[in-house]
């Protein structure tokens, strides 16, 4: 099954309206439990896959999230495309709160505690990542939301902190000094990922706040966030909505083909039981 286009929920979208056929799915994967069941239904002709990545009531904070279970399950029901929804901190002026940003590109700080490749043991590739989002996916999402009048931004860098606690104002300065556009918690090992699937992503930052920096805003809270996440969770639904009427489209990009040459471990070096585990991925290489 091929075809389906995966939607990831961040913070305040827990769900997706409108979905018919409806039907919940739960799934363990070679990689342990996705972050709940999966919700798999029909906009028109379009199927989806919606999994909210903290659990639908946001129990999970950004380094106890099982990415590699979460997207492993989008490759096991049949997802060729990722659109992946996050709010983010703001690192400049000119991106406002509930402003949308398309992200082009991400800066690793994690603390490297939440594992981002499926190949850490019993076979060995290196993907190409030097454009870590689909351009093709991206640039049909920035018709999609500038057509719907929504305050869209194509391009932006995203550095991936730590969390859970919000950035220290010298952080927050410090990224800003590094021409960091936006500042989240859970971007990059997403995309690492669905690059290693072979599954298009684009990255929809919906911004909450001016992180810690400005001088003219208060310092970030919990509400503050909350208030302008309930403001873009109308957005991103209808986004969602309007995207679904425009595919399938075509996997002309590298993200279909992202291990083609990447996997150093000779086919006959890799032992059963992993070939066995990463078989929907490196299965068509063997």
């Amino acid at each position: 099954m091929q075809g389906r286009i995966g939607i990831i929920g961040g913070s305040g979208l827990y769900r997706i309206d409108g979905l018919e056929d409806l039907r919940r799915e739960k799934l363990t994967t070679p990689f342990g439990d996705p972050s709940g069941e999966y919700l798999i239904g029909r906009i028109g002709t379009a199927e989806l896959v919606f999994l909210p990545r903290h659990g639908e009531a946001h129990r999970i904070i950004p380094s106890g999230i099982n990415y590699r279970a979460n997207i492993f399950g989008m490759k096991m029901l049949g997802v060729s495309w990722i659109i992946a929804f996050s709010a983010v901190g703001s690192l400049k002026e000119e991106l406002p709160p509930r402003d949308i940003v398309l992200v082009d590109q991400f800066v690793d700080r994690t603390n490297r505690g939440r594992v981002m490749t499926f190949f850490d043991e019993g076979a060995a590739a290196h993907v190409g990542f030097a454009e870590p989002t689909c351009p093709p996916l991206s640039e049909l999402l920035y018709d999609v939301i500038s057509g719907l009048g929504i305050a869209v931004h194509k391009g932006g860098t995203y550095v991936n902190m730590e969390g859970p606690a919000f950035s220290t104002r010298a952080e927050s300065e410090l990224h800003r000094s590094w021409g960091m556009d936006l500042v989240g918690m859970t971007g990059m090992a997403e995309a690492r990922l669905a690059r290693e699937a072979e599954i298009c992503l684009a990255s929809v930052a919906l911004v909450t706040d001016y992180d810690c920096w400005h001088e003219e805003e208060e310092t970030v809270t919990v509400e503050q966030v909350v208030a302008n996440v309930q403001a873009n969770v109308s957005n991103a639904k209808n986004i969602i909505v309007e995207a679904a009427s425009r595919f399938p489209i075509a996997r002309e990009c590298g993200c279909a083909n992202a291990l083609a040459g990447a996997i150093m471990t000779p086919p006959d070096q890799i032992d059963e039981k992993t070939k066995k585990r990463l078989e929907p991925i490196i299965g068509k290489y063997l």
